[in-house]
């Protein structure tokens, strides 16, 4: 669980969040996050396990979260003055958070759960290791998703001003932490 209070996903989920106006739509989207991340480790999980390949990893991956989010935190602001969409019957509303959550699968500390599970010699080790891993990062972002939420619930449509400040910081933050990412694991 303490996986999912990184400040990657933080931002990350914090982002998504901040378009929600119940806790119940951002709680959804916190376990459409963690579910999205463990997708991506079962995926490459059972490469491994089945494979017995060894998994390397590459600040790329983590470089790829940082332009996402980049993207997210422009997007925010951009979107921030528009009326929140009305979800169309038969789409997927928390799709952009499964998305998230697989890209994140395959950065920092996922792709360390993923090194663990190719050293472990017992297949059932290995599966109960990621069945734990997944169910404490589902769990965690279920968790994060319902405190992040508090600041942008329809409460903040008291005061404009305050929601504005709080989706501009939060954007920022975002921004900038991308690009961090971004610097710190590109090799120039």
């Amino acid at each position: 669980m303490g996986h999912a209070f990184e400040p990657d996903h933080l931002l990350a989920v914090g982002n998504l969040i901040s378009r929600r106006d119940t806790l119940t739509e951002a709680l959804r989207d916190g376990i459409y996050w963690g579910l999205g991340h463990t997708t991506t480790l079962v995926v490459a999980g059972a490469i491994i396990l089945l494979g017995r390949v060894t998994f390397l990893t590459s600040g790329y991956f983590e470089a790829a979260v940082g332009l996402m989010l980049i993207v997210m935190g422009i997007s925010r602001l951009l979107d921030q003055s528009k009326p929140p969409a009305k979800v169309r019957p038969g789409v997927a509303p928390s799709r952009a958070a499964y998305a998230v959550g697989l890209l994140h699968g395959l950065a920092g500390s996922g792709a360390l759960v993923l090194l663990v599970m190719s050293e472990i010699r017992d297949p059932w080790l290995s599966v109960g290791y990621f069945a734990v891993f997944g169910t404490g990062s589902i769990l965690g972002m279920f968790i994060v998703a319902g405190l992040c939420s508090v600041p942008f619930t329809k409460r903040m449509k008291i005061s404009r001003t305050l929601k504005t400040a709080t989706v501009t910081l939060s954007s920022l933050v975002c921004i900038l932490y991308g690009g961090w990412m971004i610097y710190g694991n590109v090799r120039w």
